[in-house]
C-alpha cells in the first residue's frame, strides 16, 4: 500500500486497510479500550466521529465520541472532546484505538 502522507510506519484498519493514525502521532502504548490494549495518538485520519456522549472509565468522567473508519465503518475506539479531572486534561483532544482493530504498515 502506498503511504500518501510519506510518514513511515503508520497504523491502518485491520479490516481494510484504510490509514488511520501515524507512528509519529502515537503518545501512549499504556491504555485499555473495550476490547483490550489500546494506543493513545494525538491525531486520527481517515474517520468518522460519532455522537457525543458522557462516559465513565478507568480514570474518571469524560465526554467522548466513538470513531470509526471513513472506508468501512469499523468502530476503531474513541475521541476525548471533554476531559472532567484536572490531571487527565492531557488526554482532551485525543484519539483512543483499540489494537485489535488497527494493523501497523512499514
Amino acid at each position: 500500500m502506498a503511504n500518501v502522507a510519506g510518514d513511515l510506519p503508520l497504523y491502518s484498519c485491520r479490516n481494510c486497510q484504510n490509514p488511520i493514525a501515524l507512528r509519529s502521532d502515537l503518545l501512549s502504548k499504556a491504555y485499555i479500550g473495550k476490547s483490550g490494549p489500546a494506543y493513545l495518538f494525538s491525531h486520527a485520519m481517515n474517520i468518522i466521529i460519532g455522537r457525543k456522549e458522557d462516559r465513565k472509565l478507568i480514570t474518571g468522567a469524560y465526554s467522548v465520541a466513538d470513531i470509526y473508519c471513513c472506508n468501512c465503518g469499523e468502530i476503531l475506539g474513541w475521541k476525548y472532546l471533554r476531559v472532567y479531572e484536572v490531571k487527565q486534561k492531557f488526554k482532551e483532544g485525543k484519539f483512543i484505538i483499540e489494537t485489535k482493530k488497527i494493523a501497523k504498515e512499514y
